[in-house]
């Protein structure tokens, strides 16, 4: 039986599943790999492999994002296919809540004349993307992995350019205040479906990649949810579309930004 050993890097650029999933595609063909472990917020990579480190260290390092092996010791491993098993469901769940979401806010967003909302569902939408990605590819070949990040990307960047292009026609023209009520009751619901997606991801119990992936999202969308209630707050009181414009513009930059990273993932 082989040695198992368990390999830790600190990766400095490592600040979002986008690169997690970048490393993941380019391990994907080392066989000595037995389980991978990250760590987002505190940027640590911890590998379970045998044989020879040197591979996945030079693999790592030609990423470029600034990778240090920390240690690389002899451990003991125990399967958890049960834990998987918990996680895979607890990611399928948030992913249906995030898709449907996507739905109910660009429905209503159109209907009411926001931005606001219409720019968080893409982010809802992207955030779908990325979890059907790390759940969809499980166990698919590369290439599969590649062509789902890429037309996530370019569908992400298309949505959310028409939306800029959108928010600048209102900027110019004369546009019908939104409707500021629908804001503030979508978003209040799609809050507390993110705090939902929070609590059942926290109730894993886990330290694993994906879910502390999701957990970075559901954070991030709780905020987005906060900017516009604000928002819808701020277009009652000063009567103007303004506030609805502006944290429009927010959203689909921070959704423009999301796919570049997906991109780079698809095309590395």
């Amino acid at each position: 039986m082989s040695t198992i050993y368990k390999a830790v890097f600190k990766i400095e650029k490592m600040d979002c599943p986008c690169e997690e999933n970048l490393i993941r595609l380019k391990l994907e063909d080392i066989d000595n790999i037995i389980r991978q472990e990250y760590d987002l917020a505190d940027r640590i990579l911890t590998i379970i492999h045998t044989n020879d480190i040197a591979q996945i260290e030079s693999t790592i390092a030609d990423l470029d994002l600034g990778s240090t092996l920390l240690e690389n010791t002899e451990t003991e491993y125990i399967e958890q296919n049960g834990e998987d098993k918990k996680q895979r469901k607890a990611l399928w769940t948030v992913l249906i809540i995030n898709f449907a979401f996507f739905v109910i806010e660009m429905a209503t967003g159109i209907i009411s004349k926001s931005m606001g909302l219409v720019a968080d569902s893409l982010d809802m939408l992207a955030d779908a993307f990325v979890y059907t990605l790390s759940l969809f590819a499980v166990g698919a070949a590369v290439a599969r992995k590649k062509k789902v990040a890429l037309i996530s990307g370019y569908f992400q960047i298309l949505l959310a350019v028409l939306g800029f292009i959108e928010v600048i026609k209102r900027f110019i023209g004369i546009e019908e205040i939104p409707h500021f009520e629908t804001m503030i009751v979508i978003s209040i619901l799609a809050l507390i479906a993110n705090l939902a997606c929070l609590l059942i991801l926290q109730k894993t119990k886990s330290k694993d990649a994906h879910i502390q992936a999701s957990l970075i999202f559901s954070s991030n969308d709780v905020i987005i949810n906060t900017g516009v209630i604000l928002a819808g707050v701020a277009v009652w009181f000063l009567d103007s579309v303004i506030p609805d414009l502006v944290i429009g513009s927010i959203v689909f930059a921070i959704v423009i930004r999301g796919a570049l990273r997906i991109l780079k993932l698809a095309k590395s």
